[in-house]
């Protein structure tokens, strides 16, 4: 099963609406755990349009990494329904979720995770070359493009640790973008980064709604969920508000 078959084949999700980039329907979660199951999602129905941006806002404990971790596809619901993109991922095995995230979201994380021994630029091709996209020829050209956007080109054959935790989160989100994703994904993306460099970072993000993306950022940080065009806010493993 090639890539393209990947995306039209697994189109069989719920009742989700064209405009939906990303939709999920009654999602729930348990850990098994020492102590007895917990349920960290309760039954989440949310939906984000093409081209929204929209913050997730909760406290630790409220369930806002286990809701990436479904929606991106590292991790698997218990029950419910998750639709990214037109691709119903909840019936993905593991590797068809890894093939088909590489070509349709990019993650951003809120520890950057970049390769450190690899260049800014090669922890940015690695990307095209995992998933094979754009000529071989053009990799180079287009992750100094990227690198160029997010305002770092001119470290771009430094290796992470010399640069800045801002500059790093810079790069991570050029990596986000290497294969042209149209859903983003930040996970506490400014939860390591001084208030100056965070909102620098938000403006980043606006400006890439700005050229079409959808961007779904989860935060702890009131200041920095209020910038955002629409707010949800969590609670104990359910939506309160959105």
């Amino acid at each position: 099963m090639n890539n393209q078959q990947l995306v039209t084949t697994n189109n069989t999700a719920a009742n989700g609406q064209p405009d939906d980039a990303i939709q999920t329907q009654q999602l729930v979660k348990v850990y098994k755990t020492a102590a007895g199951d917990y349920t960290a999602l309760k039954g989440i129905d949310l939906r984000v349009q093409h081209g929204e941006f929209a913050a997730v806002l909760g406290k630790s404990g409220a369930g806002k990494s286990t809701l990436v971790n479904l929606i991106t596809g590292i991790d698997r619901p218990t029950s419910g329904e998750i639709v990214v993109n037109s691709t119903a991922i909840h019936h993905l095995h593991e590797d068809q979720r890894s093939r088909w995230r590489g070509l349709n979201l990019g993650v951003v994380f809120q520890f950057f995770q970049l390769l450190p021994s690899l260049t800014l630029i090669e922890n940015i091709t690695l990307v095209m070359d995992f998933n094979n996209t754009y000529p071989l020829r053009e990799r180079k050209a287009r992750a100094l493009h990227l690198l160029d956007q997010v305002g770092i080109v001119e470290h771009a054959y430094k290796i992470p640790s010399r640069i800045s935790g801002g500059q790093q989160q810079r790069v991570a989100i050029a990596r986000a973008l290497a294969n042209d994703p149209p859903v983003i994904v930040a996970d506490e993306p400014t939860g390591n980064l001084d208030s100056r460099t965070a909102h620098e970072i938000f403006d980043l993000f606006l400006s890439l709604v700005e050229q079409g993306k959808t961007l779904l950022v989860v935060t702890h940080d009131k200041e920095i969920a209020a910038r955002a065009p629409r707010l949800i806010e969590m609670a104990d493993g359910q939506i309160v508000h959105k």
